[in-house]
């Protein structure tokens, strides 16, 4: 069996690790030159480094990850911390797992050490993918046909595969869009800012911050109101006086992270409604192809870390042929991750309340959090699930979890 992988994001090269670990054949399509990714953080929850610690990368991780101690929820105009709760080290006894912050290219380097080289295919920029007799099949633009027995689209928000094979709604634009940064921690050294994972809450806007490779960079991420005009692309430039204007009033630490930002980027916030299926014959999606989602819970990366060691198990097991695994990893992981896609657009509008009396009700809701210092039911619900045990048929206690 030959499984056909497009993309070498995350998710295509977590998957790619569980295919080689699993002794399958597999070949990535990649339309990049190399391996090279957006240096910006990613956060990875105890359900994400479970998958990881079993490909065998979680010590290579501690070393150029930070372990945040909690998440603070920060008033924008004071700094308060108006809700905490706990990560490390209560994560690792809790959940199994730790919580990590990582540089994207550290978490890519990771994934793709390992891998066999011989079956990666870079500067494949894919025309058009289908299924006929023989098997699933994917067209270059310079005409070349790769045949395989399976298909996977694991090629991100504008996936081919997606838009070819699966008929999907539009995306949707959401109104709010994320401005982003890596500075490096040693020109803010005078905040003392603590290694934790920080979401500050203003009216219409929020701002998110956490350590990253070791410690010695901080990436940053702000949301807010944007105009139609503004494009889903993560390769957009965006002017620092512009955003310093929005976060004038805001306390310090914000304000000082986007002044010690060389250049910003910026991107409109979509998402799509979820996919009638993910499979069809022996084609399926997986990751932000399947379920593109909005950054609120931090999931994006630790939902298509999960899709993959699903799949690959399955593919793994195939007890009754490909496409009936196919149809198994659906039945596993389509109903969490449409779940998450709708969690995520339900916090946009908590993070970013500006009506006074809304303010104080989420304000004291989080407070009464605060006085039991532990983890939330939503934290609960996303951090204990384990990947392993949804392939083998034994987390009938996560499935009893109620989150939301």
């Amino acid at each position: 069996m030959k499984i056909l992988i497009l993309g070498a994001g995350i998710g295509g090269t977590t998957l790619a690790l569980g295919l080689q670990r699993a002794g399958l054949d597999f070949v990535i399509l990649e339309q990049a030159k190399a391996f090279a990714e957006i240096g910006a953080g990613v956060q990875l929850s105890s359900n994400a480094v479970k998958v990881l610690s079993r490909l065998g990368l979680e010590d290579q991780l501690s070393k150029v990850c930070c372990e945040p101690d909690s998440h603070k929820f920060k008033d924008w105009s004071t700094g308060e911390t108006i809700l905490r709760t706990p990560l490390c080290p209560e994560v690792r006894d809790v959940f199994g797992a730790p919580y990590f912050h990582s540089h994207r290219p550290d978490l890519l380097d990771a994934l793709t050490a390992d891998l066999d080289e011989n079956r990666i295919r870079f500067g494949f920029k894919v025309e058009s993918v289908g299924e006929d007799y023989d098997g699933p099949w994917v067209r270059s633009v310079d005409g070349e046909i790769v045949r395989g027995d399976v298909l996977i689209g694991a090629d991100g928000i504008h996936s081919v595969v997606r838009y070819q094979i699966f008929q999907p709604h539009v995306p949707l634009r959401s109104g709010y869009c994320t401005w982003r940064g890596v500075i490096d921690a040693a020109d803010v050294a005078d905040l003392n800012v603590p290694i934790s994972s920080y979401i500050v809450m203003g009216p219409k806007l929020s701002f998110v911050f956490y350590y990253v490779s070791g410690g010695s960079k901080i990436n940053w991420l702000a949301m807010g109101p944007t105009e139609s005009t503004m494009r889903e692309s993560w390769s957009q430039t965006a002017q620092k006086e512009g955003l310093l204007t929005s976060f004038k009033n805001w306390y310090e630490v914000p304000v000082r992270f986007i002044e010690a930002t060389q250049q910003p980027f910026v991107t409109a916030l979509y998402d799509r409604d979820p996919l009638e299926t993910w499979v069809r014959g022996n084609i399926a999606v997986m990751g932000d192809a399947a379920h593109a989602m909005l950054p609120y819970h931090a999931q994006g990366a630790g939902q298509s870390i999960e899709d993959a060691w699903v799949l690959a198990r399955l593919l793994e097991k195939n007890d009754d042929g490909p496409t009936l695994a196919l149809k198994r990893f659906e039945g596993l992981r389509k109903n969490r991750a449409d779940r998450m896609i709708q969690h995520s657009r339900d916090a946009e509008r908590w993070y970013h309340l500006d009506a006074a009396e809304d303010v104080e009700r989420r304000n004291s809701r989080f407070r009464r959090y605060n006085d039991e210092a532990s983890f939330t039911p939503q934290q609960t619900w996303l951090y204990s699930y384990d990947a392993e045990k949804a392939v083998e048929g034994t987390d009938d206690e996560w499935r009893a979890l109620s989150a939301w």
